[in-house]
């Protein structure tokens, strides 16, 4: 199991229908030789989360990975998702490219099931802990916007997710609901922070949706892979930036916050390749204040988001000006 603390014979029987790993990974040789063409040797592992599983194994042209949904109402989204991996592969993203299958597809639905072929890349997940990997990663993901932001099919997955609602209803959403732990005086500078940001809306365009450690692979300074686009959805880049330097850090089921250091190293990452207009800028420190807010859970804080959202309270202006 990924994150889910559940037994994984009975979450491979129970939830995706497979008496043993060994039925799991008959199944998927079969249908990799039979959709793909590919011949599957030994499987080398499964790992289940929720609604998804992952089988590592061998090919003859090198290690492969073939990763399956049994959540039938995202199936028209993946398969929108994958022309969108296969495209940014296309154009030159650090992604993980789903492989074509023998009559052009890049994702299949079979028995019940929506799937999906990669190769295997080489890397370590983003270790925060690397300023060197954490300006990588901020410099990648403002690249993965400028490609997404001109993506010709766009409007697809558009119609299939629905754009957000505007960063001031979000957080005057927020406000309003009941968040007993967060700190006072923080929520009071949010309250007033939001009362002076800019009012005309920020444009919306593709963003990952899911930008931080655990979908990030790297080898030495250099970006790998983006993996797992499948939050990807139209969004505020700069809510998309604000988000994933709040969450840089988690991974799976350690989702502890990162330092001011490594959200500012991260922002001059960004800003190395594009600038953030000064509406954006203006929205900053709003917006890492909001999300550190609401990562702060109900009950004991062992990682300290409370402590991260009352040092997001000192953060420095961010500027904004010619590259």
């Amino acid at each position: 199991m990924l994150w889910e603390p559940d037994n994984p014979g009975t979450v491979l029987a129970e939830r995706f229908d497979f008496a043993d790993a060994a039925a799991a990974a008959d199944w998927v040789s079969r249908t990799v030789e039979q959709h793909w063409g590919i011949q599957a040797g030994p499987c080398e592992r499964i790992t289940m989360s929720f609604n998804n599983a992952l089988v590592w194994f061998h090919t003859p042209h090198g290690r492969r990975v073939a990763k399956w949904s049994i959540a039938t109402h995202r199936f028209d989204r993946l398969a929108a998702l994958a022309e969108m991996t296969a495209w940014l592969d296309r154009r030159g993203q650090p992604v993980s490219a789903p492989a074509q299958t023998l009559d052009g597809r890049h994702q299949v639905e079979v028995d019940g099931v929506s799937l999906g072929l990669q190769r295997e890349i080489d890397g370590e997940l983003l270790d925060v802990t690397s300023p060197d990997q954490v300006r990588a990663a901020g410099a990648v993901l403002a690249r993965l916007h400028e490609a997404l932001s001109s993506y010709p099919d766009g409007q697809r997955l558009t119609e299939l997710t629905p754009p957000a609602e505007t960063l001031d209803k979000q957080i005057s959403d927020w406000l309003g609901s009941d968040h007993p732990r967060a700190p006072r005086k923080a929520v009071d500078v949010l309250r007033q922070r939001l009362a002076v940001a800019p009012a005309d809306p920020l444009p919306t365009q593709l963003v990952h949706g899911d930008f931080r450690a655990a979908n990030v692979l790297v080898t030495g300074s250099t970006v790998t892979a983006v993996l797992d686009f499948e939050e990807a959805c139209p969004e505020h880049r700069i809510a998309e930036l604000a988000r994933s330097a709040v969450l840089l850090g988690t991974k799976f089921d350690d989702w502890g916050p990162v330092t001011a250091e490594v959200r500012a190293e991260f922002l001059a990452g960004y800003q190395s390749v594009c600038r953030l207009t000064p509406a954006e800028a203006a929205w900053w420190d709003t917006l890492v204040l909001w999300i550190s807010l609401a990562m702060i859970p109900d009950g004991d804080d062992p990682t300290g988001w409370g402590d991260a959202a009352r040092q997001a309270l000192e953060l420095p202006a961010v500027t904004t000006g010619a590259e």
